[in-house]
């Protein structure tokens, strides 16, 4: 398709012959048409690309770029302004300084780093106002950009790069966000920003322009200058560009000057322009007299990848989490609400089924009804988890791509968190179906009743999370988790006793969760049952014990194994989850 358009390369080059030097202290600007490189040139330099080529230097303090030692000196605020929801805006940047600060910082030292940062940023009257879902709920557009800065900010990084911090604010909140654009300039740091569009307050409030045209090619690279008077005289400079009028936005006139169609109507190239300049000279020599560290300089190093051990990036991951779902009542109270409705719509329907057992039929609807509850319970667990854990892996893209903790730290805070509300929501389940359905009362069997139905609910969680994980957005984990529900049901070993299935389809329900759940419900209760059951075309009546032998083909000895199996699955299901949170991404770069 695109060698229709014209071009003859196998591959589509987005940047060509970028030169350019960043200063602390000093606010570039990266402008360019739609389509110029300008978020492409930005997300290179940061180390953000995910996909394509690269070729080139790029060069700190003179020595060549590393990205592990650049994501910690360095912080990126995307225009997508991506936070977890439900923490309040001083818990986002205890967050980010307690994860991304060097551990020889005391906490002490970074709650007052935290409460400056705050003040830089004017946000200390808000600081305990949650954070909210973008357009929803929480903070507002012009707010949230601002803790996007801050939470970069807290990391204390010497290179920033903002992704057009402006974008989608009215004048008075882009002059709130630049100020603190500003003000973070002011402290000596490098800040590079991508710009669209921009007022003249704005334009002007920046010390440097890097412009590109099309294609990836540098048309400007130099000062602004008081009322942008250096960028005007170096357009007005080229013989038939129209001069620009009085009061009007240079921003707006240079990108005008520099269009295609300009190019087109002086039989001229901007670039090739440019590079012909003095300016692009003096340039050149600028970054080779950076290119060549200063003497007695040492390049930075650290001894590990990420400024916290592992255990203390899992209790930062971990003490988010707790205040996430702390703070989900539409999340946990849904699936608390729905247990107990289940729990009594089954005690309610089945009442006192458990002390009937006088015929095969009898048996079939109890063990009907447990294996009802579990599927009913855990599939809700598992489409209810999936929305939670894709916004939250939003976020932890950019935090991971930020260096602030490995993917296992944070998979195994995501998944311990759930375990404290899965086990309150088995307990009453418990409680109520055990009692209602007057299963036999000895303290063996209500415990096995209440480890499997545990660990049934843990795992269809982890499924569910497993799911999301997998594939690229929640609503095809949904479509993903649903194709299997049919499976579980059909090899659950209920519908079709495991002795009937066929040779080649057994081995499915050997690794089928839910056929090893329906085994320890029934073998639990049941097993040791030495009562006679009416079972029609058998004589003498079998019992209990011997009709689930032969007729579903379990072990009463064999409760052991099944406990096993099932904590397997729940394990099996969380390393899954963890596996592939760190080595599959679907966001694209």
């Amino acid at each position: 398709e695109m060698k229709e358009e014209g071009v003859a390369e196998d591959r589509l080059q987005l940047l060509r012959e970028v030169t350019g030097a960043f200063r602390p202290g000093v606010l570039t600007a990266l402008m360019g048409v739609s389509g110029a490189g300008k978020t492409t040139l930005m997300d290179v330099l940061a180390g953000r690309k995910t996909g394509g080529y690269i070729e080139g230097d790029i060069r700190i303090s003179g020595y060549p770029k590393k990205q592990e030692t650049f994501a910690r000196i360095s912080g990126y605020c995307e225009q997508t302004d991506i936070h977890s929801p439900q923490v309040t805006i001083k818990e986002s940047l205890i967050y980010s300084a307690f994860l991304r600060l060097p551990k020889e910082v005391n906490n002490e030292e970074k709650m007052i780093f935290v409460d400056q940062v705050m003040e830089l940023v004017e946000l200390d009257g808000l600081k305990n106002a949650l954070v909210g879902l973008p357009g929803i709920s929480g903070l507002s557009t012009e707010q949230r950009k601002r803790l996007t800065i801050a939470v970069e900010l807290v990391a204390n990084p010497s290179i920033i790069f903002m992704d057009e911090p402006t974008s989608g604010l009215d004048a008075r909140a882009a002059a709130i966000v630049m100020r603190t654009v500003r003000n973070t300039v002011d402290t000596g740091r490098t800040v590079v920003c991508t710009i669209h569009q921009p007022s003249i307050d704005i334009f002007e409030a920046f010390d440097e322009l890097l412009l590109l045209k099309r294609g990836g090619q540098v048309i400007y690279s130099g000062p602004l200058g008081r009322n942008s008077h250096k960028i005007v005289e170096y357009f007005e400079a080229v013989p038939g560009v129209t001069k620009i009028k009085e009061k009007y936005n240079p921003a707006t006139w240079m990108l005008e000057a520099s269009s295609v169609s300009t190019e087109l109507r002086l039989g001229m190239d901007f670039a090739q322009h440019y590079k012909s300049s003095s300016l692009h000279q003096r340039n050149k020599a600028l970054v080779k007299e950076l290119s060549t560290p200063p003497a007695g300089a040492k390049d930075l190093y650290f001894t590990t990848q990420y400024s916290q051990s592992s255990w203390k990036q899992f209790t930062s991951c971990l003490w988010k989490q707790w205040w996430t779902y702390w703070r989900s009542p539409d999340y946990n109270l849904v699936r608390f609400f729905f247990t107990l409705v289940a729990a009594l719509l089954l005690g309610t329907i089945f009442w006192k089924v458990g002390t009937k057992r006088e015929s095969t039929a009898d048996l079939s609807m109890i063990i009907g009804a447990m294996y009802a509850a579990v599927l009913y319970v855990g599939i809700d667990n598992c489409a209810t988890v999936q929305p939670i854990v894709a916004i939250e892996r939003t976020v932890f893209y950019r935090e991971r791509a930020a260096g602030m903790y490995s993917a296992l730290p944070y998979a195994l805070a995501q998944v311990i968190v759930e375990i404290p509300y899965v086990f309150i929501q088995t307990t009453y389940y418990t409680a109520i179906v055990y009692a209602m359905v007057s299963f036999q009362w000895t303290a063996a069997k209500f415990f096995w009743f209440f480890f499997i139905n545990f660990f049934s609910f843990l795992y269809f969680t982890y499924y569910g999370m497993m799911t999301v994980s997998i594939t690229p957005n929640h609503q095809v984990a949904a479509i993903f988790a649903t194709a299997f529900y049919s499976v579980f049901n059909l090899f659950s070993g209920f519908f079709i006793p495991r002795p009937r299935i066929p040779k080649w389809w057994v081995w499915y329900y050997w690794i089928c969760p839910v056929a090893w759940t329906v085994y320890g419900l029934i073998v639990s209760q049941y097993g040791d049952i030495e009562d006679t059951i009416r079972a029609p075309g058998i004589t003498p009546d079998p019992t209990v014990k011997g009709y689930i032998e032969d007729h579903f083909g379990y072990d009463p000895n064999f409760m052991g194994p099944v406990a096993g199996v099932l904590v397997g699955f729940t394990l099996f299901f969380a390393f899954m989850f963890a596996y592939c949170i760190r080595t599959l991404n679907f966001q694209v770069r």
